[in-house]
């Protein structure tokens, strides 16, 4: 997960007055005022409506193996919507009521493919998975899974948020015998796979002892780092990403093809107790056998699967999906390994293939018997490997980055697979991925080698195609024909070219909308409707779960600090300046210095005996400090911060550190 949250910025006067932290994978979207969201969607046109009713002649649509398997084990539906302490409703199923009927047929607004996936996604409650393996599913964008154990319970991937997990471990309380959680397991270091695990921890129990956390190699630090660097823009990204900002009906946000979409509640995170470091290793757990593989750089650059002997039960994380995922998510992130995931998937096979008869996952639904798993496993194997290999052989028979992402078919046998379709990654975008991983963004064309910027190109683009009035004249022309593409590239220009033309950016929109309605991806979709509403309406905040919680704070690698501080250092104000600065923090026996020249700020470990400033404190101190419980002066004033040397040096550094802006604009200049 993938799956990504809103940037929240804690004015850190401390260490770097705007500390951004945005976790890996979803920035899910608190509820916006329907009010403001309704009445500036369109109908599909009969050209949008003619597309997607042609794709019920070509997909298996008569299968109803998923529905079938989707629903067994049924137990009861639960809690329709959540709320945290303050009452505030932290995720709620009635918002998309709509998708419940598993009998109804997609409206001409939605991609008939992605409406069944999200009509299977949004089934809700709790389910019996196997003997002692239950999950509650669409309690958030991912499942929690309950493993019984001898004497408790294992949980794996307690969601993204405290009040969803606690719930849904009440709701398999209501209907199972209640026992205590003796261990915990996250799957891979994405947010909505930790997020609630206070919710399902007793306080007394991890103090104790009696609780084990497993984890991956390298969680913490992954779990924290993807989106730090890059928060702000990734954070902006995800809220097209999910469609924060949409009314959720089938004009708007239909889901993610993942999950339907994220909660809004409170995210902690607890330190893993136990550490899966080898690629292969086998713990019990409970009285149980557990078989762990370790799987990094896949989906999650920190991520295991494992196997339950006694049980003959298999969890792939999330490398195994009923979707084509992200090699390459739209929210921004470094682009994945899509040879060493296939790999893992097969090293999977071998290992359990003969032995496994159900195999379960944090998203989806389940999949039982001996067969079913090894078709299942080795088709999500074949996707991956297929899209690979063929982005390679067009590459190296000279075809570009821009070319392969439509080049790239699935054979007739995964094409007819409905978990190898993109509801959530794309060929399109996954193709486009591979070509990066290998050849990077740059096609070999010089021309394309330093083209101009987007405002400035525009405004060639649109001089040369004889003006904004011809090409919109031209565009009319091909939107009435269906050629949502070029219109959508060409009117791109224009709008970059004129910002405040209102007919280029209503048309842009009408394009965006309708290109929107046909896609078979979720986020594909958001982002189309998404774009539409921001060039109808302009940039308006959406409320999107704050993920910097005490738990993810304390969690954050002092270090990880003072590089997102140099990347807000603004090198203007920086111009010709010098300083250095000690930072010791004692009670977890932490020293580093920050030091700027040439416009650039480094950090070291250890202390400098030239520093101009030293400022002694704990990072107990800091902590307070970035969750807002307490500010510079009245830790200096206190004595919990002590500064040493030269005054004002910290605060001069201050003045030169840029806060990033979070709702940007998108879709024009």
């Amino acid at each position: 997960m993938n799956v990504n949250f809103k940037i929240v910025n804690h004015i850190v006067v401390f260490i770097s007055a705007l500390c951004v932290i945005s976790l890996a994978y979803s920035s899910g979207g608190g509820p916006v005022k329907e009010s403001e969201l309704l009445g500036v969607e369109k109908d599909a046109t009969p050209i949008t409506a003619e597309v997607n009713k042609d794709l019920l002649k070509v997909l298996p649509f008569s299968d109803r193996a998923d529905f079938k398997n989707a629903q067994k084990g049924f137990i009861a539906r639960g809690e329709e919507e959540i709320k945290d302490a303050s009452g505030k409703i932290v995720w709620s199923t009635k918002k998309f009521a709509f998708m419940q009927d598993l009998k109804k047929k997609a409206p001409p607004t939605v991609n008939p493919s992605l409406w069944r996936q999200m009509l299977l996604v949004n089934l809700t409650g709790l389910f019996k998975v196997d003997e002692h393996i239950y999950q509650v599913r669409n309690y958030d964008l991912s499942n929690i899974t309950i493993i019984e154990g001898k004497s408790g319970l294992i949980i794996m991937d307690p969601l993204v948020s405290n009040e969803p997990a606690r719930a849904a471990l009440e709701l398999y309380f209501k209907h199972r015998p209640k026992k205590p959680v003796v261990a915990v397991i996250y799957s891979h270091s994405h947010i909505d796979h930790f997020g609630g695990v206070r919710g399902i921890v007793d306080e007394a129990d991890l103090k104790a002892g009696k609780v084990k956390i497993f984890a991956p190699l390298g969680f913490v630090v992954n779990a924290i780092e993807e989106n730090v660097m890059a928060g702000n823009a990734m954070s902006r990204r995800a809220s097209y990403m999910y469609g924060n900002v949409l009314p959720k009906d089938a004009k708007g946000n239909v889901g993610a093809g993942l999950g339907s979409t994220t909660s809004s509640g409170t995210v902690t995170m607890i330190k893993p107790t136990n550490i899966i470091s080898e690629a292969w290793e086998d713990h019990v757990i409970d009285g149980l056998h557990f078989e762990f593989q370790l799987t990094l750089n896949t989906e999650a650059p920190s991520e295991m699967h494992y196997y339950i002997k006694e049980y003959k039960a298999l969890c792939p994380a999330e490398n195994v999906n009923h979707t084509m995922h992200n090699l390459y998510t739209l929210r921004g992130a470094k682009v994945r390994d899509s040879k060493a995931w296939s790999k893992h998937i097969d090293n999977m096979l071998l290992k359990w293939g003969d032995e496994a008869q159900v195999l379960f996952a944090p998203h989806h639904w389940p999949t039982w018997g001996n067969d079913n798993i090894n078709e299942h496993v080795a088709k999500q194997r074949d996707t991956y490997k297929f899209m690979h290999d063929q982005v390679l052989r067009f590459a190296n028979h000279g075809y570009t980055i821009d070319e392969v992402g439509d080049m790239v078919k699935l054979p007739k046998a995964l094409d007819q697979t409905w978990s190898s379709h993109g509801y959530y990654g794309s060929i399109s975008h996954n193709a486009r991925a591979i070509f990066n991983f290998y050849l990077g963004y740059f096609d070999g064309n010089p021309s394309h080698l330093h083209k101009l910027p987007p405002k400035p190109g525009s405004e060639k683009y649109v001089e040369y195609m004889g003006g904004s009035k011809q090409v919109i004249k031209m565009a009319k022309k091909d939107f009435a024909k269906g050629e949502y593409r070029w219109v959508a590239e060409a009117l791109d220009h224009v709008v970059f070219a004129e910002p405040d033309n209102k007919v280029a950016k209503d048309l842009l929109a009408d394009t965006l909308e309708q290109l929107g309605y046909v896609a078979e991806s979720g986020p594909w979709r958001n982002f189309y409707l998404s774009g539409a509403r921001e060039l109808r309406e302009g940039v308006k905040a959406a409320p999107t779960p704050n993920t910097a919680s005490s738990d993810v704070v304390k969690n954050m690698p002092i270090v990880m600090i003072l590089d997102y501080m140099a990347v807000r250092l603004n090198p203007e104000k920086a111009d010709g300046k010098k300083l250095k600065i000690n930072f010791n923090f004692t009670d977890v026996n932490e020293l580093y210095t920050v030091f700027l020249e040439n416009s650039t700020l480094n950090n070291r470990e250890g202390n400098a005996d030239d520093a101009d400033t030293t400022i002694t404190t704990t990072r107990t101190t800091l902590d307070k400090i970035m969750l807002g419980q307490l500010t510079v002066e009245k830790g200096i004033k206190s004595g919990a911060i002590k500064v040493k040397g030269t005054k004002g040096k910290f605060k001069e550094l201050q003045g030169m550190l840029d806060d990033f802006e979070f709702w940007f604009n998108s879709v024009t200049p």
